[in-house]
């Protein structure tokens, strides 16, 4: 490139999420210019290009070296480096200029800093990526968020670093504001659930089932051929044909149980209870990777709590693993009913007007969710774009309907045998409680009034004024 040519894209953070989306899109057709606070890493990105992409020095020299209006992605540390990286362009910026927010955000963070820029004439997006580092570099998922107007100067960028899947570039304008990183949250909450389901099932056929890692590959091979067809159990069959590379045995059994998580999900679950959205599954699966991080006091409390005694399973190990498989369909349904609702809801509080049958396509590559009863999704919102709930669907609840059956049975067998299925158990008992016209909260309601004159409603008037009665007199 000339000393002197404009450069069409700039990329701040050249950590491995920024260097691979800046080799994405050079390698589709749009020089890049590069940024970063440690000037190694930067020299070593555009080393990897093979001088390609164009290192600059400064923002102020990053600013400079760009056609405009300017696109600048920024892939650095959420919280306050998004806000001194952007305090220190604004007043390097011309309007019209756009400025991306590429990291995991929360959503509300956005929507401020989408409102400052636009009052200085300038534009803001905040952009869920999903994919990892080989997603960033050869297809992630893209969730935008901003103005739907300024989304015109990026979406060819967008459209031709995204996955691509039959149904097209995993990429779609979400909303304003906050809505792209609101989805994005939302996403990892529903890759928490079911990734929370998929080790359960795993716990399962290994305890009460007795299946070892290498028969364990095998199972989730299958699996893969058919309607659970995931990124997640095509990697997970991967995991378990892996020997321990400093011993005998397999390298899942060696791998310490505490899982960790970067937020995302504890997010998911406020927004959830700060809204009344019910999404136990979601809250389960946070639960659980707490509950693995204490491990020390799981360890001592092993060794004097007691629950049932190990039993082998009494039927046929292919009926099991069958069980099991169906079950695990029915709770990731259940889970994604959980998080559509979410995304509904906060899209008409905030008025993003989000169109859920396109999360689902933009979801189907890239993403860490990606799965092919997506395209299931996506037909429950082309019947209905008002879907209330994707249980109400013909297709997805005759799915869960007839696979209920096996999950009751395989959270009632992992109860018997004290193997902790909270995940399954949640879902079971949301789809239960949203199919129950008369739940027990006539009573919770009416403790509420004894103990607190909350007062109440009448099932004969439930329109009607709110009473009091002196239950206790």
């Amino acid at each position: 490139m000339a000393e002197n040519q404009k450069s069409q894209f700039g990329m701040i953070g050249m950590a491995v999420m920024g260097r691979n989306l800046a080799l994405n899109i050079l390698d589709r057709g749009t020089s890049v210019a590069v940024y970063n606070r440690e000037k190694d890493m930067m020299e070593s990105a555009v080393a990897e290009s093979g001088g390609k992409l164009r290192g600059t020095s400064s923002l102020d020299e990053l600013v400079g070296s760009l056609d405009r209006p300017r696109r600048i992605m920024m892939m650095i540390k959420a919280g306050k480096p998004v806000d001194m990286v952007m305090g220190q362009l604004r007043p390097l910026l011309e309007q019209g200029d756009i400025v991306i927010d590429g990291g995991n955000s929360w959503y509300e963070d956005t929507r401020r800093r989408e409102r400052e820029y636009a009052e200085a004439g300038l534009k803001f997006f905040g952009v869920g990526v999903s994919g990892g580092e080989d997603g960033a570099r050869n297809g992630p998922s893209l969730m935008p968020g901003g103005d739907r107007e300024a989304y015109q100067a990026l979406k060819p960028v967008f459209e031709a670093i995204a996955a691509k899947t039959d149904s097209g570039p995993c990429v779609t304008h979400v909303g304003p504001d906050g809505a792209g990183h609101f989805v994005k949250m939302v996403h990892n909450g529903i890759e928490y659930a079911d990734m929370q389901f998929i080790a359960e099932a795993y716990h399962v056929l290994k305890s009460a089932g007795g299946l070892a890692p290498d028969t364990l590959a095998g199972v989730f091979e299958e699996w893969n051929r058919g309607p659970l067809e995931s990124f997640l159990i095509e990697i997970t069959g991967q995991i378990f044909k892996v020997r321990d590379p400093k011993g005998d045995g397999f390298l899942v059994d060696r791998v310490l149980d505490k899982a960790g998580q970067k937020g995302t999900g504890r997010w998911t679950a406020q927004v959830a209870l700060e809204h009344g959205v019910p999404i136990p599954s979601i809250a389960a699966a946070i639960d659980a990777r707490v509950l693995s991080s204490l491990k020390g006091e799981r360890e001592k409390a092993s060794r004097v709590l007691r629950g049932p005694a190990p039993a082998p399973y009494p039927g046929d190990g292919k009926e099991l693993i069958s069980s099991v498989h169906d079950a695990l369909y029915a709770a990731k349904i259940i889970a994604y009913a959980q998080g559509m609702d979410l995304i509904g809801e906060l899209s008409r509080v905030h008025e993003w007007s989000i169109d859920l049958r396109e999360m689902a396509r933009i979801w189907k590559g890239g993403c860490i969710i990606r799965a092919r009863f997506l395209d299931t999704i996506m037909q429950a919102y082309e019947r209905n774009a008002q879907l209330p709930n994707l249980l109400l669907d013909p297709d997805l609840r005759e799915r869960v309907e007839s696979r209920q059956g096996a999950l009751r049975k395989v959270v009632g067998l992992a109860q018997e045998r004290g193997i902790p299925v909270a995940g399954m158990a949640s879902g079971l008992a949301y789809f239960d409680s949203y199919r129950t016209a008369n739940l027990p909260q006539n009573l919770t309601q009416a403790q509420r009034d004894a103990f607190g004159a909350h007062t109440y409603q009448r099932v004969d008037n439930p329109s009607g004024p709110f009473v009091h009665t002196d239950w206790l007199d």
